[in-house]
């Protein structure tokens, strides 16, 4: 068994570590290539990954938080093929990345475990900080889709100017329940790594306009016959008007009309008015994970 740095090759393999880690997670090869190769420099990104016998057991990844304005913090993420757990192989991980991490001028990491990974991250220092649910439904079984309030009109991404989705967007995070505010997004990044994304389908995610503006909008990932909700936003003079219930309404039966059988999404606890949209729509949860935090 060896680590090493990723590359862009190993797109395929990780994707399907990834399914096979997280059933629920939607990371196809073209979104997993785009994750390794579009990078602001500013993030001193270091992607790594476990092969054994030339297969890939486990990624590793780090980088500095450059969507924030709070300085030092960064994320730190592994996951490890099942089969291949309690074996080091997530031990030798943390160190390689924590040293990077520590080298670039992180003084705060953010990781996320699982309930049977929670021992590992509170052993190494870690301390639980949010949890955060995952969950799916099946878009062909659905509720009555709500009706469209006046002065409203649907439109899918493909026909949005990028500009008006990302005004929508980093508006709409400000409030995002999180560890880290999100309120210093760079349009130029935002559109290589968000809006360029191949993994991002414009034709199923779906904006509610009001007059050009943006009022509310959902953006769907999709990987074959599966689909994941990236984010779900409603700009703050939009809200109570049930805008996310309609767009995640209407995302989800385009979803259903494409042939996807499973759309996945994750919520913060705090993030009652989201949840109870889900719960509406028939998402059950699949799995709790907690956010971890530490002092570097």
């Amino acid at each position: 068994m060896r680590i090493r740095a990723v590359t862009a090759d190993d797109a395929g393999a990780v994707s399907r570590l990834r399914r096979e880690t997280y059933s629920y997670s939607v990371m196809s090869p073209a979104f997993i290539r785009h994750l390794i190769t579009v990078r602001s420099p500013a993030e001193r990104f270091l992607a790594l990954v476990a092969e054994d016998e030339g297969e890939v057991v486990a990624w590793g990844s780090c980088g500095l938080n450059v969507w924030t304005s709070e300085p030092g913090q960064s994320d730190l993420s592994i996951y490890v093929h099942p089969d291949r757990r309690r074996q080091g192989i997530a031990s030798a991980l943390v160190v390689r990345l924590q040293d990077h991490l520590g080298e670039v001028g992180a003084t705060r990491v953010r990781a996320f475990a699982t309930p049977a990974g929670m021992d590992f991250g509170v052993k190494l220092g870690y301390e639980p900080s949010r949890e955060l649910h995952y969950s799916g439904v099946d878009p062909r079984v659905l509720p009555e889709q709500p009706a469209t309030p006046d002065g409203i009109r649907i439109a899918t991404l493909d026909t949005v100017e990028p500009r008006q989705v990302f005004v929508a967007d980093t508006v709409a995070s400000l409030d995002e329940p999180g560890d880290s505010p999100l309120d210093s997004v760079d349009y130029d990044d935002w559109i290589a790594e968000i809006w360029n994304s191949p993994g991002s389908d414009k034709s199923l995610s779906v904006a509610a306009m009001a007059g050009d503006e943006v009022a509310c909008f959902t953006a769907i990932e999709r990987d074959g016959d599966r689909a994941w909700s990236g984010m779900t936003g409603t700009v703050p003079a939009y809200r109570g008007r049930g805008l996310a219930k309609l767009v995640k309404s209407v995302a989800l039966r385009r979803c259903a009309e494409a042939g996807i059988v499973g759309a996945f999404t994750s919520n913060d606890d705090a993030n009652a008015p989201m949840l109870a949209i889900n719960n509406w729509l028939g998402y059950r949860r699949i799995e709790t994970q907690t956010s971890l935090l530490r002092n570097l």
